[in-house]
C-alpha cells in the first residue's frame, strides 16, 4: 500500500499568507480561511479509517478558501495534498474532481499573470491548467456515475477553452453531449486531445466550479 502523505507543513500560518496579487485582507473571505485552517486542524486528530477522508476534504476546504483570497500558489499546494490522499484511498472520481479543481486554480492564477504583464508566469500556469484539465478528462472516462463524468468534461473543457484551446474544449463538450443524448455518437475512434475540431455542437456552459 501506499505510503500515507505527509502532513502540510505551513497549514496554521494562514495569518502570514500572501495572496498572488496582493496581501490577503480582512473580511468573509479571510474568516473562511481561517474556519478551513481550523478544520484542517481538527482533521490532523483524526484517526484509523475516518483520516483519509477528513483530510483530503479539509486540504480541499482550505484550498477552496485560499482561491478565493487569489491565494493560488498556496490553493495549488493544498490540492497537492488532496490529491495524494485521494490517491491513497483509491476510485477515480474524488482524483478527477481534485484535478479539475486545480485546473480551474492554475487557469485563475494564469488570468492573474496575464493581467500583472508577466507572460512568462501566465504560460506556464496555462500549461499546469491544460495538464490537470486533460488528467480530469482521462479518469472522468473512469467515473461511477455517468452524470458526474458529464459535469467533470464540462469543468475541464471549460478550463481548456480559457486557456485557447479550443478544438480540444469543443471534444470534451461533444463527449458530454453523447453522454447526454445529444450529440453524435460516431466520433472516430483516434479522436482525443489535440486531434483537432470536433463535429459541431453548440456550446455548452459548465456547472458551477469547485474554485
Amino acid at each position: 500500500m501506499t505510503a500515507l502523505p505527509q502532513q502540510p507543513v505551513s497549514v496554521h500560518l494562514a495569518a502570514g499568507l500572501s495572496a498572488d496579487g496582493a496581501a490577503l485582507g480582512d473580511g468573509a473571505a479571510r474568516d473562511a480561511l481561517h474556519q478551513a485552517m481550523r478544520q484542517l486542524s481538527d482533521a490532523e486528530l483524526v484517526e484509523g479509517s475516518h483520516r483519509a477522508p477528513a483530510m483530503c476534504q479539509a486540504l480541499t476546504e482550505a484550498a477552496r478558501a485560499l482561491a478565493d483570497l487569489h491565494a493560488y500558489g498556496p490553493a495549488e499546494s493544498h490540492l497537492a495534498l488532496a490529491l495524494r490522499w485521494a490517491v491513497w484511498m483509491g476510485g477515480h472520481d474524488l482524483s478527477a474532481d481534485l484535478h479539475c479543481a486545480w485546473a480551474e486554480v492554475a487557469a485563475n492564477a494564469a488570468d492573474l499573470a496575464d493581467a500583472q504583464g508577466e507572460p512568462a508566469r501566465c504560460r506556464a500556469a496555462r500549461d499546469w491548467a491544460r495538464h490537470h484539465a486533460v488528467e480530469a478528462a482521462r479518469l472522468a472516462g473512469l467515473a461511477t456515475d455517468p452524470h458526474w463524468e458529464i459535469r467533470l468534461l464540462l469543468r475541464a473543457s471549460d478550463v481548456l477553452d480559457r486557456c485557447g484551446d479550443h478544438g480540444d474544449s469543443v471534444l470534451l463538450q461533444q463527449r458530454a453531449l453523447v453522454l447526454m443524448g445529444l450529440g453524435q455518437a460516431d466520433l472516430p475512434a483516434e479522436a482525443g486531445l489535440g486531434a483537432g475540431p470536433a463535429h459541431d455542437s453548440a456550446p455548452l456552459t459548465a456547472p458551477g466550479v469547485l474554485m
